[in-house]
């Protein structure tokens, strides 16, 4: 089966096509970066107005990659939620057209399962039944979570971030440091040569609290950067030469390390927790180097197999959407004349 993705959640626009839920034919993304740099973040205005003039072309490029035509696609589907309403409309709407015109089934598909089945595609990606049951860090700019995946369509969220997302958090920290946006690649970056041992900056929810509860969730396996933040700007108060060319790099290189501990405190605490054969990470976060070179140390450590994202399904793409309606046992949505945009939609299990 051909499924044609469309994704539109934030600010990538994305279309890809995906035959079997398993063979990637095309993977195209079109990044909206320049357009929100100035800014230092997502305008949600902007991002929706460059879906709509992006997203044919896109669309029919990923249909020329994929060597094609319409009458070949069997489906299609668009993610629904969560994600900014107004890009998210986008990208439906035109899943929406598309289906009608062709006489296709459309399936709507949520942006973290979709993130989470990433650990399955592409070439050398191991098959679920391979790995699960498996315990999930899912960080990006928009979600931090861990989920225990016993399966496709199988899923129990573990814990969630108490205030920003991890890529957020990089974001604000590279503001601060004047290295502009996106935060999480200008602070690798930076951080290049720097000693992450620099400065001991404070790693969020240190404070181990046996049985208490945040939002329904084991509160030692959720995440807060609040403090960290704040740690780092009055640090630059009080440091007017921190951002010299001698001192940034550790730095940057510091206040990395302390985002990428306060994530790993809590995967390793979930990985005691449960029984599993695997710890897989997945996200635009995921491809940073440093990230990936800990996530393999803690693997190591806890005697469980490794599975990362490969870097072009970590960011947002249609490759995981399409991948996703066309697997079995999903959660994906059929279109029943009432299938909307979800903002807020929860990762569900089947």
């Amino acid at each position: 089966m051909n499924v044609l993705g469309i994704e539109t959640s934030c600010d990538e626009t994305a279309a890809a096509v995906v035959t079997d839920g398993t063979r990637v034919r095309s993977n195209v993304v079109s990044s909206q970066v320049a357009s929100h740099r100035p800014y230092g973040g997502i305008v949600p205005e902007i991002a929706s107005r460059r879906h709509v003039e992006d997203l044919p072309a896109v669309v029919v490029r990923a249909l020329r990659d994929a060597g094609m035509d319409w009458d070949e696609v069997d489906a299609l589907a668009a993610t629904c939620g969560p994600g900014l309403a107004t890009s998210l409309m986008i990208g439906l709407s035109a899943a929406k057209a598309l289906a009608l015109r062709l006489g296709k089934p459309l399936r709507g598909v949520n942006h973290v399962e979709a993130h989470l089945y990433s650990l399955f595609l592409g070439s050398g990606a191991p098959a679920p039944g391979d790995v699960c049951p498996l315990v999930a860090l899912m960080v990006s700019g928009g979600h931090t979570c861990l989920v225990r995946v016993d399966g496709v369509g199988r899923y129990r969220l573990l814990g969630q971030t108490m205030d920003d997302a991890a890529g957020e958090a990089l974001d604000k920290g590279a503001n601060l440091l004047r290295l502009g946006y996106p935060g999480g690649p200008a602070i690798e970056a930076a951080a290049r040569g720097g000693d992450p041992a620099f400065i001991r900056f404070p790693r969020g929810l240190e404070q181990r609290s046996p049985g208490e509860m945040f939002g329904g969730f084991d509160r030692n396996l959720c995440f807060s950067f609040s403090g960290l933040k704040t740690s780092l700007l009055y640090y630059l108060r009080d440091r007017p030469d921190a951002l010299g060319d001698d001192r940034l790099r550790h730095v940057a290189a510091s206040y990395q390390e302390a985002v990428f501990d306060t994530l790993l405190s809590r995967l390793e605490s979930a990985l005691e927790q449960e029984a599993v054969r695997a710890v897989g990470c997945v996200g635009g976060v995921a491809r940073n180097r440093r990230l990936r070179e800990k996530l393999e140390a803690l693997a190591r450590s806890s005697g469980c197999r490794l599975v990362l994202a490969r870097p072009e399904f970590c960011t947002d793409n249609a490759a995981m959407v399409a991948a996703l309606a066309g697997a079995a046992g999903t959660n994906t949505l059929p279109d029943d004349g009432a299938l909307d945009v979800q903002p807020d939609l929860v990762l569900t299990s089947a």
